[in-house]
């Protein structure tokens, strides 16, 4: 079912369904045509009028990218910075390799005698590319060498031993976890959850517990964009489980617990948000490396800002602007330091200045976080700033703010 039909199955007529989310008649007309899509802050409201979670609205919106004809790795562009078939093609036939090499016997496949090397080699390299993709300012940049490792470590499956399946599986399971989060920060929801769902199967096969647990973490983070929070909350329960089976010295239950505040304070428990995010601060009694760098970044440093984001998200509104604001003048968050991070925080403060109607708050804070998505064009911050435009209201009629809303709508996401 198309857009169109489904407004129609839902009893709205071209007129009201463009009426309730705000547009003109002739905007919508354009999405359901196809010439043109919503933008991200409007999709949360269309998926409510139209009973359908974000997931499935991305693949109504898109079904092209669903339902095209195969097409061979060697036919993306690497230029193109597009992973919808890295993730589509690739990863399931990886997945279908690695099933297969695991279940023949090992006379029947034949050894590659340097296949433990090689699976350190892959290690190392994934290692370097979560380091690039922090440092990155265009997360999407990386995307080509990410498909070139990808095929690489497909390569190695095929002609591989079983008995160094584990030790590939944990290095598919690392880079799974990394593809995810470029096609999130490129608003791939789709693409986001299916490259989680198979890092998750991967590191079940490698028995690796941590990377499993940090895959389920992952994986929820889509619903909580969703606002599913109580899908996500189940999502994270299993995570906190899982987690409970790795290494005690690093982070992994403890980043399960930061996440399962925000979708705790999306339930508007805030007895349990406050207790997850106590769990969470626990980190700092860790002693040594808590983390890899890697696909396990929690060392309890953004916590602040965290815990300044879960008493927006319940409503206190004081509280949330003194932590964020404490946050804000870390070192960790000053200018230059963390655009991501920085541009997070900013939002969250211009959208305690809409909940309060002052217009001087949310144009100096959305201003200058406008400015960090349009340097580093941010899918992640520009999908923020989207949500902040849709919580302006009728304060978007004083001149500043509707000239900041002006420049939000007309911000390009990758």
């Amino acid at each position: 079912m198309d857009l169109a039909k489904r407004r129609k199955a839902m009893g709205y007529s071209q007129e009201k369904f463009a009426h309730e989310i705000g547009v003109d008649r002739t905007t919508a007309g354009r999405w359901e045509r196809g010439e043109t899509a919503p933008e991200a802050g409007m999709r949360p409201k269309i998926a409510e009028l139209l009973h359908l979670d974000l997931i499935e609205l991305d693949v109504m919106l898109n079904p092209a990218e669903c339902e095209g004809p195969a097409t061979s790795p060697s036919d993306v562009r690497h230029d193109s910075g597009d992973i919808d078939d890295m993730i589509r093609r690739e990863f399931l036939r990886l997945i279908a390799v690695t099933g297969a090499l695991s279940a023949l016997p090992p006379d029947e496949v034949n050894a590659l005698s340097e296949s433990g090397e090689t699976a350190g080699e892959f290690h190392r390299m994934n290692s370097h590319l979560w380091k690039v993709y922090q440092l990155a300012r265009s997360k999407s940049s990386i995307s080509p060498v990410v498909q070139d490792q990808l095929s690489a470590l497909t390569e190695t499956f095929r002609s591989g031993s079983p008995r160094r399946t584990e030790v590939l599986c944990e290095a598919a399971g690392d880079l799974f976890q990394l593809a995810g989060e470029l096609a999130f920060d490129r608003n791939r929801y789709t693409d986001a959850t299916a490259s989680y769902t198979l890092a998750a199967s991967a590191s079940s096969n490698a028995r690796a517990h941590d990377l499993w647990a940090c895959a389920l973490v992952r994986h929820a983070y889509v619903d909580l964009y969703a606002k599913r929070f109580s899908q996500a909350a189940e999502t994270l329960e299993v995570a906190g489980k899982v987690a409970t089976h790795g290494d005690s010295a690093l982070s992994t239950r403890y980043w399960v617990a930061s996440v399962q505040s925000e979708a705790y304070a999306g339930l508007r428990n805030e007895a349990a948000c406050e207790k997850a995010l106590d769990e969470a601060q626990r980190v700092t009694d860790l002693k040594g490396t808590v983390h890899n760098g890697g696909w396990l970044r929690f060392d309890g440093s953004r916590l602040l800002e965290e815990r300044g984001a879960r008493y927006l998200q319940v409503g206190r509104l004081d509280l949330a602007e003194s932590t964020l604001k404490t946050a804000l003048a870390t070192d960790a968050l000053a200018k230059g330091a963390s655009f991501r991070r920085r541009g997070v925080v900013l939002v969250d403060l211009a959208s305690i200045g809409a909940k309060r109607r002052d217009a001087e708050q949310v144009t100096a804070y959305g201003g200058e976080a406008l400015q960090l998505a349009q340097r580093t064009r941010s899918g992640y911050v520009a999908r923020r700033l989207q949500a902040l435009r849709a919580e302006i209201g009728s304060l978007g009629r004083e001149p500043r703010v509707a000239e900041l809303g002006a420049a939000i709508g007309a911000l390009r996401t990758p």
